[in-house]
């Protein structure tokens, strides 16, 4: 994240913790002795009862929350390109292989959206400023897929073979999946949490340690192997009740981790037989794996 998310993080933490009043004074705005305010910068104008409006010197809450989310936002679109633009930049130094570089923005793009969304404000609407980061990036894959425009670091960062139309499958799917987390279950529910936290370190990681230590493959399906698919499980829920236990220090879920933990347990295993199943051509890993841990978390995980 960038210095501005960084610091609206500070901010959004004070901001829980001693909740704003709904209007504004300027603070010159004196009581004196007789029950009235005066405005000694405006000489002219008469006392006010204190028990009086004075509309024209009250700024509305909401345009301040407005505000903080919106630069909330530009912190966080801000921080995305960046990475991108960095793993762009190692590769094309070759640094980095390209197949490396694209799983690792995979990982680290979703888990930073979900570590952004406490940069947010409580309002109900600040779901959506968050849900507009990945939106921005949906159009962008959705504009270089139909070679409507070339970002060729773009295409390098995100595709296998350097192909636009790779952009219209499985990054496309992956944003619009943290679009649909940010929008459906926000920070108050740990299903699209839990369904994040498989897609980007479960399925992420598992694909890098298969590639390289995955000599012994899956019976049911040769493109698999049994060291990617425990790194899944594992990962997948260690990243879980890691990001879990982080919101809820910040107060926003409230869990019974007796019962929490084997239940994440369960649903990191159900995820990681979905996505050991050789449906890879059918269904994509950014569809299936999120999509269905979505499913098995609201039945375990509900309420």
């Amino acid at each position: 994240m960038t210095l501005l998310s960084s610091q609206l993080l500070l901010f959004s933490a004070a901001h829980r913790r001693t909740p704003l009043p709904c209007t504004i004074l300027f603070r010159w705005n004196k009581p004196t002795t007789d029950g009235t305010v005066r405005f000694p910068r405006s000489p002219i104008t008469p006392a006010v009862g204190l028990d009086q409006r004075v509309s024209r010197f009250v700024v509305p809450a909401t345009a301040e929350d407005l505000l903080y989310n919106a630069g909330a936002t530009v912190g966080v679109l801000g921080g995305a390109y960046a990475l991108v633009r960095a793993f762009d930049e190692l590769t094309r130094r070759n640094i980095l292989h390209q197949g490396l570089s694209r799983k690792l923005v995979h990982i680290l793009s979703g888990l930073l959206f979900l570590f952004s969304w406490p940069i947010f404000s409580n309002s109900p609407k600040a779901r959506y400023f968050a849900a507009f980061v990945p939106l921005v990036n949906c159009l962008r894959l959705l504009m270089n897929g139909l070679s409507l425009a070339s970002d060729e670091g773009l295409i390098k960062s995100l595709t296998r073979e350097g192909d636009p139309e790779e952009l219209l499958r499985g990054p496309l799917y992956y944003v619009l999946i943290l679009t649909l987390c940010a929008l459906v279950f926000w920070r108050e529910s740990p299903i699209g949490v839990v369904s994040l936290a498989m897609m980007c370190g479960g399925d992420g990681v598992a694909d890098i340690i298969g590639r390289k230590y995955g000599s012994m493959k899956i019976p049911y399906n040769q493109n698999k192997s049994w060291a990617g698919s425990i790194s899944m499980l594992v990962f997948g829920f260690l990243v879980s009740i890691g990001i879990l236990y982080y919101y809820s220090v910040l107060g926003h879920v409230q869990l019974d981790w007796a019962s929490t933990v084997p239940r994440v347990a369960f649903i990191s295993f159900v995820a990681t037989i979905v996505e050991s199943l050789p449906i890879t051509k059918i269904v994509d890993d950014n569809i299936s794996v999120p999509l269905v841990t979505m499913a098995v978390a609201f039945f375990i995980l509900h309420g």
